[in-house]
């Protein structure tokens, strides 16, 4: 992205996040998830770091929190309550801890106790003050410098001591402390208040941090006293002579205050990573909400001459989870056409997390769905995955969409064989009935040991693919991903892997088998392999590889007449091989092969010897010492040509057993016919 365009991006983006920070911390609204909104504000980070030049006081990266309500008496902060920064996988970590240590010119001391990891509660910030041992303010973040003072409602919060009881021989209480946590709601309670808030008829909290949030702000401390919030303490911002943030918990705890017993220190990134993995694994069983955890140098003196950018702190980030949403850019909205000839829109989106797995494909079901979300190329989407289901786009950002997105149309005809498309319901289908028969029946043939060979890609799982709209032709099988597979009925993490691993090994194919995998009507493996030496006496290759472009344009060229020149390539099947390559899908389909990465190898003849130079056989029947295919291999090998049809010119036709058709010709034409065993005398 250039200057420019990150400019126009960023100024989007700073005002769509203004609009939701607003309404989540100043108004307790949430107009969309979490997730999405963390989304957008990493991807605003991301791109203030590309262009730092382009970061301005007004950036939400350079605030904290909302505004403190009026009904409040505002609070100063003695340090400013800092937020975190975000990152969502382990190259995010990184990146963090090299800008980190960039800033500080030097590598971070490893230790058993380099960085110290917490739990990240998905509840509100508060402030506590002690004096001689008595709890007399307590606030809110609000912008990170002021607050709202919520002294009262925060004494009706049992975890929060009114009176500090030392625990501990080597502290004494000093006359004033500092403190700061989190207020959060249990599941438990939440569930509770809402069961309550529907016997009334009222309409149930959507979240418990937004319970959480506007109990701590109600203005009868009745309200709040009625929902048993709890809280956890994490930091002291009093100098207490603490040398690691890890000492501060075990200071919070001798004071009697309720800290997080699951935070540990940490010896290495590797260490963080598996503490992450174990907690997005198993957060279902803490009694509360989290959605990460935050990770920060343990040394004081290291987190404190990492400073500050913007905001936040360079010495810790918050490591989330892997969201259930997500934002990203819908680059292109496809027509699939599936097994049945029904057609589905399909949004290819920029590739992005959501709840584990990398998504890059999304249905969007149907031209009413379109319609509904108002869906268009270049839109930012939310993209939605709860639990193991299908990702669906469940909105649109319109505030953030390009100039000129135009709105999408159904195709008038069907893209797969140019007939008219008809709407049955809210689908719509190509007006041939065969259709859809025919194009799953091409893909079942392109995946076939023949062509391209792709092991574990059987006809129910193509099946599975054409319904779900992840596939339209062969060539999309090679632009998916993990994550688009993993999220599929009956398909694991595991097998997903195994089918993009076995997909990505077999992008590389011989001239004769890639030919043979388009399915030219009349064109076997034979033919195939007639054609591609056609192909390398006149197409130059490079390195050993021939481009699939200019494969298509020496067909482009052909006549019938010089098609017919090749041996053994007739009329009907000359033209068969022009009508394909100059139907515009077919092209098309050849372009997509070479956009994916396909590449075609020159053919490896592998001829040991000129024994059988200049005779053809045909084969037929079954063979005792050998496989048909090994036996056709023997011949070329030696130099000679397998043929699929007895002609005149064939020179001999190997009879096994159970011999069809082809003997009854072979005799007919006089063409000279040998047993298995003739035939081995003749290859020794």
């Amino acid at each position: 992205m250039d200057k420019k365009s990150a400019e126009e991006r960023i100024e989007k983006l700073k005002k769509e996040i203004e609009k939701y920070r607003h309404a989540y911390h100043v108004l307790d609204k949430s107009l969309i998830s979490d997730a999405a909104l963390d989304s957008l504000k990493k991807e605003l980070f991301d791109l203030e770091q590309e262009f730092p030049e382009l970061i301005t006081p007004d950036s939400p990266t350079q605030r904290v929190g909302g505004e403190p309500l009026k009904e409040f008496k505002k609070v100063k902060h003695e340090t400013p309550m800092i937020s975190f920064n975000d990152a969502f996988s382990k190259e995010d970590m990184e990146d963090w801890l090299e800008r980190m240590e960039n800033y500080l010119g030097r590598k971070v001391k490893y230790t058993d106790k380099t960085f110290y990891c917490e739990l990240k509660i998905d509840g509100l910030a508060i402030e506590l003050i002690y004096e001689n041992g008595v709890f007399v303010r307590g606030s809110t973040r609000g912008d990170g410098l002021i607050g709202e003072d919520v002294t009262q409602n925060l004494k009706t919060v049992e975890a929060i001591p009114l009176k500090l009881e030392v625990q501990s021989p080597k502290l004494k209480v000093p006359k004033k402390l500092v403190v700061r946590g989190e207020v959060f709601l249990t599941k438990k309670e939440f569930d509770r208040i809402n069961k309550e808030q529907e016997k009334k008829g009222g309409k149930p909290y959507a979240n418990p941090r937004n319970v959480a949030a506007g109990s701590v702000r109600q203005l009868d401390p009745k309200v709040i006293a009625g929902r048993k919030l709890d809280s956890f303490q994490y930091a002291v911002i009093t100098d207490l002579g603490q040398k690691y943030h890890e000492e501060e918990h075990d200071i919070l705890k001798s004071f009697g205050f309720k800290i997080n017993s699951h935070n540990r220190h940490a010896e290495s990134l590797e260490e963080v990573f598996k503490f992450h993995e174990y907690w997005s694994k198993n957060r279902d069983k803490i009694p509360y909400e989290i959605d990460g955890i935050v990770v920060m140098v343990n040394e004081n003196k290291d987190f404190e001459n990492a400073g500050v950018i913007g905001k936040a702190p360079r010495g810790a980030i918050a490591f989330k989870f892997s969201a259930k949403e997500a934002t990203t850019i819908i680059e292109d909205i496809k027509v699939q056409v599936g097994r049945t000839g029904v057609l589905t829109p399909v949004a290819v989106l920029k590739p992005v997390l959501v709840a584990g797995v990398t998504i890059s494909h999304a249905t969007l079901h149907n031209a009413d769905e379109i319609k509904r979300l108002d869906a268009r190329v270049g839109d930012t989407a939310i993209v939605s995955r709860a639990g193991d289901v299908i990702p669906k786009i469940i909105k649109v950002l319109k505030d953030l969409r390009p100039r000129g997105a135009k709105e999408f149309e159904m195709p008038k005809k069907c893209p797969m064989d140019g007939s008219a498309v008809v709407r049955d319901g809210v689908a719509y289908k190509c007006g041939n009935k065969n259709c859809g028969a025919r194009n799953r029946e091409n893909l079942y043939h392109f995946v076939s040991r023949g062509a391209f060979n792709l092991e574990g890609l059987g006809p129910k799982i193509i099946d599975h693919f054409l319904d779900e709209g992840l596939i339209s032709d062969a060539a999309d099988i090679f632009t998916l991903e993990e994550g688009d597979i993993k999220v599929l009925e009956r398909f694991g993490e595991k097998s997903a892997k195994n089918i993009v691993e076995e997909v990505n090994q077999k992008k590389k194919i011989s001239l004769s088998k890639f030919i043979y995998s388009l399915g030219i009507l009349h064109v076997g493996e034979e033919n195939s392999r007639l054609l591609a030496k056609s192909i390398m006496k006149n197409v130059k290759s490079e390195r050993g590889q021939i481009k699939i472009l200019d494969i298509l344009n020496y067909f482009g060229h052909l006549t019938l007449d010089i098609l017919q020149t090749i041996p053994d390539i007739g009329p009907a099947v000359s033209k068969s091989i022009l009508e394909y390559f100059k139907d515009a899908r077919h092209q098309n389909l050849l372009k997509k092969f070479d956009e994916v990465g396909i590449e075609v190898e020159s053919e490896k003849l592998n001829v040991k010897s000129q024994k059988l130079t200049g005779l053809s056989f045909v084969l037929t029947g079954g063979l005792e010492s050998m496989s048909r295919e090994a036996a056709k291999e023997k011949i070329r090998a030696l130099g000679g040509d397998v043929n699929e049809s007895v002609s005149k010119n064939t020179s001999y036709v190997v009879a096994g057993s159970e011999a069809g058709s082809k003997l009854d010709k072979a005799k007919k034409l006089g063409v000279k016919i040998i047993d298995e065993k003739e035939f081995l005398k003749l290859t020794n």
